[in-house]
Formats: structure tokens, sequence, C-alpha cells
């Protein structure tokens, strides 16, 4: 398999993440989202993916996946073994998906870097705008999110496995810490946080440690 993404990138994030949790060896793609224009928006890259973003998943057949979700899912239901990140009840795994859409659909597509670059260069917002802007997103989100753990927490999102919320949390949060937020108005939101990445799987998957970091 092979895995374009981005190191900073926290979509990509999510999947190195869920491809170490199911110990499934991978070649790492970069696709430098700033460089040059940006190589998401290059013509070879836009027939794997043509909403030019990452990540980009292509299995050895040739079969392409694009969005993390649908990657993640599916590797979750091609691989069941080691681990599974959804629980078996309906309820259950109604729940976890409740805080992954909170992720996913309502915080970071408003931090995202096509976002801000329209800000910058359309709006022409200033660089402490951007980040005010950023802020304010994620502090909204995140609020909600805690308040949703305070019933569900454990040592992790959902009681002491990990689960798909916890896949999508830790990125979420590293974003979070990019644009300087107190983690201590949070405080199980940072318990998970630190306690996923004492786990092999996460550390590995973390940006700095990609090949294409900067």
């Amino acid at each position: 398999m092979r895995l374009y993404g981005y190191w900073r990138s926290s979509a990509t994030y999510r999947v190195r993440i869920a491809l170490n949790l199911k110990q499934l060896h991978y070649s790492y793609v970069p696709v430098h989202l700033v460089k040059e224009g940006g190589g998401q928006h290059l013509a070879e890259y836009q027939k794997l993916n043509p909403a030019e973003l990452v990540p980009t998943l292509v299995e050895e057949d040739g079969n392409v996946i694009n969005q993390s979700l649908a990657i993640i899912e599916y590797l979750d239901e091609v691989y069941p073994e080691l681990v599974s990140f959804l629980p078996v009840s309906p309820l259950a795994k109604a729940k976890v998906r409740t805080l992954v859409h909170d992720i996913a659909c309502d915080i970071q597509p408003l931090a995202n870097l096509r976002v801000l670059q329209y800000l910058n260069t359309t709006l022409q917002c200033s660089d402490s705008q951007q980040k005010n802007w950023s802020k304010h997103w994620i502090e909204t989100g995140l609020k909600g999110i805690e308040q949703r753990l305070q019933s569900s927490a454990g040592r992790y999102c959902f009681g002491n496995e990990v689960s798909l919320a916890d896949i999508y949390l830790v990125p979420q949060v590293y974003n979070a810490l990019r644009f300087s937020l107190d983690l201590d108005n949070y405080p199980l939101i940072q318990l998970i946080y630190l306690n996923c990445n004492q786990l092999a799987a996460f550390i590995a998957a973390k940006p700095e440690n990609q090949p294409d970091a900067e």
C-alpha cells in the first residue's frame, strides 16, 4: 500500500495512526501542500484525488481511496485483526461516530489549510486574524467534546480501549497546540491525548516523526 500525505496534515495523521494500530506495512509518499504552489494541485496527483486533498491510499491492486474516515473504516473492515476501531453495539458505534464527526465535520475543516489560505489571500486577513479564527472554532468544538467525554471517558475516549474517536482526537489536539490553545481548560481531552501518545502506534504517527517533517 502507498499512503500519499503531508507530515502536518491532521487527516493524514489519522490514517497513519490507523495503519500503525493495524500493524499494516505501507510506503509513505509525501505531498507538500505549500511548496511550489502545492503538490496536491499537480495533474498527476489530481488523478488520484480529484478533491486535491490528502490523504490518498493506494492499494497493491491499484484501488484508490480518499477521505480519512473512508480509508480508516475500510481498513477496519478489511483487516479486522489485532484491534477494532468501532464497538459492537449500534448505539455505541453511533456515540463514537458522533465524536468523530464533531472533529471531522465541525472543527477541522474550518482551520484547514485551504481555508486559511483563502482568509489570507482573498479576504486579506492578517496572521493574527487567521490564528484567532482557528482558535475560536477549535475551542468551540473542544468544549463540546470535553462535555461528551464526561460520560464516556476512561483511559481513552470510550473506556479503556482505543477507538476511532481517539484516532481523530489526537491529531485535532496536536492542531490545537499549534495554535497555542490552553489544554488546562480540557482536562479529559488532555489526559486522553497523553495516554494515547504513550502507545507505539501513536508515537510513530506523530508529525515530527515523518520523513517529510520540517
